[in-house]
């Protein structure tokens, strides 16, 4: 962390200055056997590309709300850090009813209807696979984000102060997401970069989004982020926290 990150955004950025090469996200899911790697660059690529299709084809900037009806998964990361490369407010599984986009998963779609916004729907398939078949309402994510642009720049500053997250019912600026993120690295097990996190939280909480993002972001460190843990047992566990090479471990 650089003082002149003020948000979360602001922290990958730095993250690519470093190293753009190093591991930042590990993703496993135990009910599909899928492990995607994504590097720092990788991710920052996936983020300016979903940034833009926020801002562009949805519209979105900063104050708007973006209902995040998705579980922990890496794609759900890189929406957290686009929303925040806007400006807008990432609301995790906040009221669709309420939102000026959502963004739901495939167990959530009857829900997100309620949004009278833009709408876009995420298979979370192996390898950021479509829908075979796009759902009524929505736009498939997978089909439009490959063609947005690499780079990205808000049309608006991002003011570090105002809301950037809600979860949980408690709303967080930029800066004390960075700030909060930045003070409980240590309490995670964080001890620098190098510091390797392995969580098993799910997204829903902010001790889930620090464990399973913004504190091993903050700090220079990564991230082994676990959807089903339940379905993987201890010996599994432990093979994966030896290969990982794990310096912590939050269930």
């Amino acid at each position: 962390m650089n003082a002149t990150d003020r948000t979360p955004a602001d922290l990958l950025t730095s993250a690519l200055a470093a190293d753009p090469g190093r591991p930042l996200v590990t993703f496993y899911d135990d009910a599909t056997g899928e492990r995607v790697e994504l590097s720092v660059a990788t991710f920052a690529n996936w983020v300016a590309k979903t940034a833009n299709l926020l801002q562009g084809d949805l519209s979105a900037g900063p104050g708007d709300r973006v209902a995040l009806l998705l579980p922990a998964h890496w794609q759900t990361a890189v929406w957290l850090l686009a929303c925040s490369s806007v400006g807008a407010i990432a609301d995790v599984a906040g009221d669709p009813a309420a939102a000026d986009v959502v963004v739901s998963g495939p167990d959530s779609l009857d829900a997100a209807r309620a949004c009278t916004g833009e709408r876009v729907a995420l298979a979370l398939r192996p390898l950021g696979g479509r829908f075979p078949q796009i759902p009524a309402g929505f736009v498939d994510y997978a089909v439009e984000v490959p063609g947005q642009g690499d780079r990205f720049a808000p049309f608006a500053p991002v003011d570090p102060q105002e809301p950037a997250l809600i979860v949980a019912g408690r709303e967080f600026s930029g800066a004390e997401v960075v700030e909060r993120a930045s003070s409980e690295a240590g309490e995670l097990g964080l001890t620098g970069p190098g510091s390797r996190l392995l969580s098993a939280l799910p997204y829903d909480t902010w001790d889930g989004l620090s464990a399973g993002l913004f504190a091993p972001l903050a700090v220079g460190g990564s991230v082994v982020l676990c959807r089903h843990p339940e379905r993987a047992d201890d010996e599994a566990l432990a093979k994966r926290i030896e290969s990982e090479r794990v310096t912590a471990v939050r269930r």
